[in-house]
């Protein structure tokens, strides 16, 4: 069944994964394409959204918020870059960078679910650990793309 993001297609015999999403997406050639860069969760002051700073001058990050505001600031690029006609549902694939994946895993999945409940209407998905990140204050970092029909 087609949805905005394309036709998952879920093998029959593969393993579920821990998270939802299918194990490709289809899409129509009639679509315009957007190529997400790497979004964390920075607002725009500058300021990280999941990173609290302690009197200590060290950092508590929550890797669950940043998530939740990172797939909050892709939907406001991709309404952004197609003038509303597109959000997280366009979305067909998407590389999602941890910094820890042992840690971090599991909260991050937990964001993602939220907003794909369903593996059939989810985008395609790799998820990496990395050595680091642009800033100290990022867990995680996700990078997609995203189809509209014109």
């Amino acid at each position: 069944m087609a949805t905005p993001n394309g036709t998952s297609f879920i093998l029959e015999s593969g393993a579920q994964g821990l998270a939802n999403y299918p194990h490709a997406r289809t899409i129509a050639s009639t679509t315009k394409t957007i190529f997400v860069s790497g979004i964390s969760s920075r607002r725009a002051d500058g300021t990280f959204e999941g990173c609290e700073t302690k009197s200590d001058g060290t950092y508590e990050l929550d890797c669950g918020a940043q998530t939740a505001a990172v797939l909050r600031n892709i939907e406001t690029v991709i309404r952004g870059a197609t003038k509303g006609m597109g959000g997280l549902e366009n979305v067909v694939d998407a590389t999602v960078f941890l910094m820890d994946i042992r840690r971090d895993y599991a909260a991050m999945n937990a964001e993602w679910n939220k907003i794909w409940p369903d593996r059939s209407k989810a985008p395609a998905r790799t998820c990496v650990q990395v050595a680091a990140l642009p800033n100290e204050k990022i867990l995680v970092e996700i990078k997609c793309q995203a189809v509209v029909s014109e």
